[in-house]
């Protein structure tokens, strides 16, 4: 079974950062190396975010529906833009977001659309550990 860390580094942190590749460089016209050093990963990886091929288009697709996951990553996107760099301030967004994501449960149905044999026990001990939030302990 993954763990809710292994979701967030595997499939939601590339999708995350394939929505803000492709709306640095659409939206706000900004370069692919500048977007690079802007979120921490190399120019060819860039290319492969706003192109597709990196990134699950059908998790993009998921987090761009959900309005609070949108207006999220339209002020992080915002932020990186007029800031040309990754900031205390876009850092403290970008977890923010993750944190949302699980928080809200939405990590969920990734973690089910990633895994279909989920232990019901199980599952409903994650939900609870995720509800309370980042450093709760059991």
């Amino acid at each position: 079974m993954l763990l809710p860390a292994e979701i967030e580094s595997k499939t939601l942190i590339p999708a995350l950062r394939a929505i803000l590749a492709k709306k640095l460089a659409e939206d706000h016209n900004i370069r692919e190396d500048e977007i690079s050093k802007m979120l921490g990963v190399t120019q060819a990886a860039i290319s492969n975010y706003i192109r597709g091929t990196r990134g699950d288009p059908s998790l993009i697709a998921k987090l761009l529906a959900e309005k609070q996951v949108a207006t999220m990553i339209d002020e992080l996107s915002d932020s990186l833009s007029s800031d040309m760099a990754y900031t205390p301030s876009s850092l403290s967004k970008f977890i923010g977001l993750c944190n949302y994501i699980k928080s809200s449960l939405l990590i969920c149905e990734i973690h089910h659309n990633l895994e279909s044999n989920i232990d019901e026990q199980v599952c409903k001990e994650c939900e609870n550990m995720l509800l309370k939030g980042p450093g709760s302990v059991y």
